[in-house]
């Protein structure tokens, strides 16, 4: 299912909520939450459910440390041997925190961490030689919003690189891996890398932002008994959207704005009326895709055979006289005409069944291309705008777009087309307080359009706020798509889903989801080609979220 993911604040605002009406209190979400890690860990290793295995519990100085006591102690009662070290003073730890250390330190010690280097579980090579089953990280969760302390720093390198020697634990972070920021995915000086990490009710932006993949490699979400009605009353509406307009819908709607995805599902992706059941091509929508000179026709192909394939029901490739010839040896299913210039691009969108144009791939940065993108927005007809003619619009201030545009910058061209918001995004600072979902929604409000920005943590944001990840990441990897062509592939999908009256943004979010899955059910060696090739597969398998 899509996944609503909250920012830190939003999960602590959940949690009071759930407190202030009486659902439960601070420490039974504390000890659900403890145990709901330890259930968790267990279903992902079932070995580890044998009595007497050994465990080192790190826990920090807020209620994430919290989470860590209650681990220790039901992993006690269960019969394993279990160490506990804490990071900061026990006389500063939240009352809930607190609590459950007290509850701790009647059944065993607590061990400062790191460790000072007199201590006796230090060898001459500054490692924790401790043969542990399981080394559970719960030092800081959502809270941290600045970079570790060095010592802090060094003891993380080591963990993530124990050996056999050291036997070897499976490491489990509770709710974030310690050192990275929840909000933005950025990591802050150095992170645990854990085996597995233990989420409560809903996954967090910096899961799958950034470095938040990468570290989060296995990521399982877990409920705590926080009633799934409350999330409409902590979902704020993003900056630029009025919250009147979300106060004034149903709470499903103002979730539905506000949400933040891990991906479109290929249920709601295609829905029910997707199927063709009757009438004429042009009930389908007509795609216009234009193309560059002789010799740089292909990647306006590939766009091309990608809005046919996801079921336009008309496209057609517009190339200049120079290129026609090539075109016409290499197509097939897609129509062809004649677009020298503006002027012809005008006359040819006279046919009011056009209704989608691409440009872009392959376009060319000249006087034609930037007469042919300015014409193209003009029209007021859906465009899909990539690789060339967001060179174009870069050096166009303010921009001339409108709502039916979708722009798909990869980083570079992001840079390029909004400097202000990448330098922003790019700086210290916004590691710990402006993300990639925040930089997407600022740079949509600023073209006034759709905007999706490219990337294993692929953001799409529309300028009413609207925002999407898709993340290629957590199961869903495909680094064959780092390859020439995949994008223009992708730009064609969108044009074609919009040609089928997607909106913009449903368009933007669908064609990501589906690009990943053509990639995935593929396989290593693809080449662009593959990818059209491969979305009638992937939409006859039956969706495994279903």
């Amino acid at each position: 299912m899509t996944q609503t993911l909250l920012t830190a604040k939003q999960m602590r605002d959940l949690e009071r909520t759930a407190m202030d009406s009486g659902l439960a209190t601070g420490l039974e979400l504390m000890e659900t939450a403890g145990r709901a890690v330890i259930d968790a860990t267990f279903a992902h290793w079932p070995e580890l459910q044998d009595v007497g295995r050994y465990a080192a519990i790190l826990c920090g100085p807020g209620n994430n440390g919290g989470d860590g006591f209650v681990m220790a102690r039901l992993l006690k009662q269960r019969g394993w041997k279990v160490e506990v070290f804490l990071y900061g003073d026990p006389e500063k730890l939240p009352p809930d925190a607190r609590t459950n250390y007290e509850r701790w330190i009647k059944l065993g010690a607590v061990e400062p961490f790191p460790l000072p280097e007199d201590h006796p579980r230090w060898d001459g090579e500054h490692r924790h030689d401790l043969g542990l089953d399981l080394l559970v990280d719960a030092i800081f969760g959502t809270g941290l919003t600045r970079p570790i302390a060095p010592d802090l720093s060094d003891v993380f390198s080591e963990i993530n690189r124990y050996d056999e020697s050291y036997g070897s634990p499976v490491t489990v972070s509770v709710d974030v891996p310690s050192g990275l920021q929840s909000d933005t995915g950025a990591v802050l000086g150095n992170a645990i890398a854990p085996d597995l990490t233990v989420t409560f009710h809903s996954a967090k932006l910096g899961h799958y932002l950034a470095n938040g993949a990468r570290l989060c490699k296995n990521l399982r979400v877990v409920p705590i008994g926080i009633d799934p009605s409350a999330l409409a009353s902590v979902l704020t509406a993003p900056e630029g959207l009025d919250p009147e307009d979300l106060r004034s819908q149903p709470p499903e709607a103002r979730v539905a704005k506000s949400r933040f995805a891990d991906g479109v599902p290929l249920a709601e992706m295609v829905p029910s009326n997707y199927e063709k059941h009757s009438g004429h091509k042009y009930d389908y929508g007509h795609v216009l895709v234009l193309t560059g000179g002789m010799g740089r026709t292909g990647a306006a192909r590939l766009a091309a055979r990608g809005a046919l394939r996801i079921g336009a029901g008309l496209v057609t490739l517009a190339a200049p006289g120079a290129a026609m010839m090539e075109c016409a040896a290499q197509i097939t299913a897609l129509m062809l005409s004649r677009c020298d210039d503006a002027e012809a691009l005008e006359a040819m969108l006279e046919d009011t069944r056009l209704n989608v144009l691409c440009l872009g791939p392959g376009l060319g940065t000249d006087a034609r291309g930037a007469a042919l993108v300015e014409a193209a927005i003009a029209s007021g007809r859906g465009c899909v705008l990539d690789a060339d003619a967001l060179t174009l619009l870069a050096d166009t201030k303010p921009f001339p777009l409108h709502d039916k545009c979708v722009l798909t910058p990869h980083g570079g061209e992001f840079a390029r087309l909004f400097p202000d918001i990448a330098e922003r995004l790019q700086s210290d600072a916004a590691a710990t307080s402006y993300s990639k979902v925040d930089a997407t929604r600022d740079a949509a409000a600023q073209a006034g359009c759709t905007v999706l920005f490219k990337g294993v943590d692929t953001v799409i944001a529309s300028r009413d706020g609207s925002a999407m990840i898709h993340a290629a990441s957590h199961g869903r990897a495909a680094p064959w798509l780092a390859t020439a062509g995949s994008g223009d592939v992708l730009a064609g999908i969108i044009a074609g889903l919009m040609a089928r009256r997607y909106s913009a943004h449903d368009a933007a979010s669908a064609a990501a989801r589906l690009h990943t899955e053509a990639a995935r059910a593929f396989g290593p060696g693809l080449i662009a080609e593959d990818l059209p090739e491969m979305i009638p597969r992937v939409l006859a398998t039956p969706d495994p979220e279903k």
